[in-house]
């Protein structure tokens, strides 16, 4: 892939040391964003972007993992906060707000497809052994997002409306249905998808009862 020229950039004043590291990894986004590949993601390349010099980027990140952490966690924030916009907007019924979340969740993979596949799809794998980042950095990833989805098939339990008799491990299975489902419609766009799998999906993951 050719690289794009750097673009402009106004140097940070004294004490704005957070400002360039949000560029670098806004940078680093922009470039997952484009192309959906981590190994797009360089220091060279995010440096580039950014407009900054290469050795600027140690003074935030010792390398090119450490980025790629700091893009999949923020990009986890922003997981987060469509699940929750999408479950307080939905206020009839725990079983609607658990559609909702499901959908959100879905949604996100949709309109975030190269992020998502970082966050979920197996195109970042750091080598821990080489990598600043630690088996605990990868490991509290995500785990907002489970407790949100937890919390919501827990409501709809408590309301009468799923059966579940195990919640932890029928929230993880509903999760891998979601991930199944949203990974599928990636790499299979023109497979002829049934107008209502998601729900199918969900009513019987979450072991909804009839609305």
């Amino acid at each position: 892939m050719e690289e794009t020229a750097p673009r402009p950039r106004v140097r940070n004043r004294r004490g704005e040391g957070g400002r360039l590291r949000d560029e670098i990894v806004a940078a680093a986004v922009e470039l997952l964003d484009e192309t959906g590949e981590e190994s797009a993601v360089t220091l060279r390349s995010v440096a580039r972007r950014a407009g900054i010099a290469a050795p600027s980027i140690y003074r935030h990140f010792p390398d090119q993992p450490a980025i790629m952490l700091a893009v999949v966690r923020n990009a986890f924030t922003e997981l987060d906060e469509q699940l929750r916009a999408a479950h307080d907007s939905a206020v009839d019924s725990p079983r609607d707000r658990l559609l909702a979340v499901c959908h959100g969740y879905l949604d996100f993979a949709r309109t975030r497809p190269g992020r998502y596949r970082a966050m979920f799809a197996g195109v970042w794998i750091p080598d821990l052994t080489r990598a600043s980042i630690t088996e605990q950095d990868m490991a509290t990833l995500g785990q907002d997002t489970l407790a949100l989805l937890t919390r919501a098939v827990e409501n709809c339990v408590a309301a009468g409306c799923a059966t579940s008799t195990d919640v932890r491990a029928d929230t993880v299975a509903l999760w891998l249905g979601l991930h199944g489902l949203a990974h599928q419609r990636m790499v299979s766009p023109s497979f002829p998808w049934p107008p209502d799998i998601a729900e199918r999906v969900i009513t019987t993951l979450a072991h909804l009862t009839e609305s």
